[in-house]
């Protein structure tokens, strides 16, 4: 991300999100994870923590 100049905020924020979508799913790798674990994901994000699609 560097090499393509991406700020040290967003590299922050991309790797943030990244755990925790590991974490939330107990430390399963995501190339285990399919298109129903993503959409629980995005559906607590939105329900329980008041994530914005924008966010």
């Amino acid at each position: 991300m560097r090499v393509h100049r991406y700020s040290r905020r967003t590299i922050d924020s991309y790797l943030y999100w990244i755990k925790f979508f590991i974490l939330f799913w107990n430390k399963r790798h995501p190339s285990e994870l399919g298109d129903a674990e993503i959409e629980g994901f995005l559906t607590f994000l939105a329900t329980e923590r008041n994530v914005s699609a924008g966010s």
